[in-house]
């Protein structure tokens, strides 16, 4: 499996990804609201970014690395 090209750390369950970033909003993709579950994470399926709750189960602890 190929890692995220990119994980953001969040402090709520629930998130919201459009695809900006380092790139114009305008350019990314639809809203879309996401929850973390049980597993302490969720991906995008539009962009593959990583949402990663902190102190959550799939926090390591580590900052995430940047892309």
């Amino acid at each position: 499996m190929l890692p995220p090209p990119e994980t953001v750390l969040s402090r709520s369950l629930r998130v919201i990804c459009d695809g900006s970033g380092a790139i114009d909003p305008a350019l990314g993709h639809p809203r879309v609201y996401l929850h973390i579950d049980d597993n302490g994470y969720v991906d995008c399926g539009y962009c593959d970014r990583r949402f990663i709750l902190e102190g959550g189960p799939a926090d390591s602890g580590q900052p995430p690395e940047a892309s």
